[in-house]
């Protein structure tokens, strides 16, 4: 491995190391002439005489140089590096010899798998875009005559201002050349691998489509479909077996979005979609109905959304379609907006009312909150479950509903701690006197936890108590929640922003539990 500091090619500056593989490293490193930040990938200098291995090294830089794509990463150089004079009589290698390198350009954001792991499944329109982009960068490579072959999260970035790059043509194959893979050999991660590549059949662009499904199905539910004791063992599910349905990892994935997954991952090539082109035309589709459906536009999103083709963009509201006019329209009801948000003044994020059958009781009066005030807490899991439902326990609807997700040890504990649950954002404060939870799956546990601020910037999993998050408490609790249960609450210090309900035990004999209205009142 080159020292940081080296200066390669007589312009490129090692800085740090930030990637290592099998047959190179990655550096960040700095451009002296253009004065700019730049990736390197230097090949490791023992397995550089391996004829199979330089030509693979060197055929990703023909492979990406001969891409121009937004969403692929760009070659900006290559060449080799020659050993220093002393090396080269030490070792015994003639004049000729070097280190291959290429000069890529620098992405300075995280890869895709580094965003799954630290905040659990995406949103479903996120995940979405990310494989429009995706597709649309494997459709360029294809048109080029150029199979990725290890398409996965790690060798996707996602750049500062959140769009997806691909990169690591590393085992990139031409289809119109001789490949170096021998039959029977498997080259690529075995958690996205196609079935015909893991049979050592011939890999096609489709094979690409099959990775990004899978790709896609962990954006979603947060994990690959198959697991097993040997990357064979994981390659032979791919062969023999189908994936676990992605509606049942989560269920509030649509059919339309469920059915692309399903058509790219299908193991007969006839059924799998037969070019990136077709299923990026789905995938907008579905990106527009769900757009549509949660009103996520936020983000990536919408950059992707803006890009649309017409029949697509047609799926969505007007209010997306036709942004600057919505826009210009709302202004016009914002002076009426604001003298009503005075009016609020005694109340947090008055909005959306209370629950049928919720109102004052026993002298204690509902406190009306508004659909964003609440949010999944699950600190020592993967993050929030059901996060597109949350908005279900305060919008005055028992038929509407959030649920966990499904345990099938029929517990909550978890690697950091034990249990779940979800908070109520009360702003600028009320003192809580009691908690009422309608609920149509009776028989968890609950306790209530109360906060003025929460640290959030712990990730997921992480062992820290409650308690060190800034939550007090329990102020109330009860061991078996009852449908319309009201939980009284003891006073701790007034006022209060946040009021967390924590679940601690699931229903007897259940897998989830499902709340579908929660009511504070003070």
């Amino acid at each position: 491995m080159a020292a940081v500091g080296t200066l390669i090619g007589g312009r490129y500056r090692l800085d740090a190391v930030i990637g290592r593989g099998g047959m190179s490293t990655v550096y960040r490193a700095f451009d002296t002439v253009l004065e700019r930040p730049v990736a390197i990938k230097l090949m490791h200098r023992e397995i550089a005489s391996d004829s199979d291995q330089l030509e693979r090294f060197r055929r990703e830089a023909r492979s990406i140089a001969q891409l121009n794509h937004p969403n692929v990463v760009s070659v900006i150089d290559a060449g080799e590096e020659p050993l220093p004079e002393e090396e080269r009589v030490a070792d015994g290698h003639d004049g000729a010899a070097g280190t291959p390198y290429i000069v890529l350009e620098f992405v300075d954001g995280e890869t895709l798998k580094g965003v799954i792991r630290r905040g659990g499944p995406l949103e479903i329109p996120q995940a979405l875009a990310y494989a429009i982009e995706i597709a649309r960068a494997l459709g360029a490579a294809h048109e080029c005559q150029i199979v990725h072959r290890d398409v996965k999260p790690h060798n996707i970035l996602i750049d500062p201002e959140g769009g997806a790059k691909i990169t690591d043509f590393g085992i990139a194959r031409s289809l119109s050349e001789e490949g170096l893979t021998m039959a029977g050999r498997v080259l690529g991660t075995t958690d996205y691998v196609s079935p015909e590549q893991a049979l050592g059949q011939p890999v096609t662009p489709q094979s690409d489509l099959y990775s990004l499904g899978i790709v896609l199905y962990e954006m979603l539910t947060g994990d690959v479909p198959f697991h097993g004791d040997s990357p064979v063992a994981v390659a032979m599910r791919h062969v023999r077996e189908e994936l676990p349905d992605v509606q049942a990892r989560r269920p509030e994935i649509s059919a339309a979005t469920a059915s692309v997954v399903d058509r790219a991952v299908a193991k007969d090539l006839a059924h799998r979609y037969p070019d990136a082109a077709a299923m990026t035309a789905d995938l907008e589709n579905v990106l527009a109905i769900e757009a549509s459906r949660t009103g996520q536009t936020t983000g990536e999103v919408t950059t992707v959304l803006r890009s649309l083709s017409g029949r697509a963009r047609r799926r969505l509201p007007w209010r997306t379609r036709h942004r600057a006019r919505w826009l210009a329209s709302l202004a016009l009801l914002v002076a009426i907006v604001v003298i009503f948000g005075f009016l609020a003044s005694e109340n947090a994020h008055r909005g959306t009312g209370v629950a049928p059958g919720a109102g004052s009781k026993a002298g204690l009066v509902a406190v009306p909150l508004g659909q964003s005030s609440a949010h999944g807490y699950n600190p020592f899991g993967t993050g929030p479950e059901n996060r597109d439902l949350i908005s279900n326990v305060v919008d005055s609807d028992p038929s509407t509903t959030w649920s966990t997700e499904r345990y099938y040890e029929g517990t909550l504990r978890k690697a950091g701690g034990t249990g779940l649950g979800v908070y109520l954002d009360a702003s600028p404060g009320v003192v809580g006197r009691g908690i009422e939870l309608q609920t149509p799956t009776p028989g968890f546990a609950v306790q209530v936890y109360v906060a003025d601020k929460v640290d959030l910037t712990l990730p997921f999993g992480d062992p820290a108590s409650l308690a060190s998050r800034g939550w007090k408490g329990p102020v109330g609790a009860s061991s078996h929640v009852r449908d319309g249960e009201r939980i009284g609450l003891a006073r701790l210090g007034g006022r209060h922003r946040y009021y967390l309900v924590w679940m601690t035990t699931l229903p007897p004999h259940s897998q989830s539990a499902t709340i579908a209205d929660i009511t504070l009142f003070r």
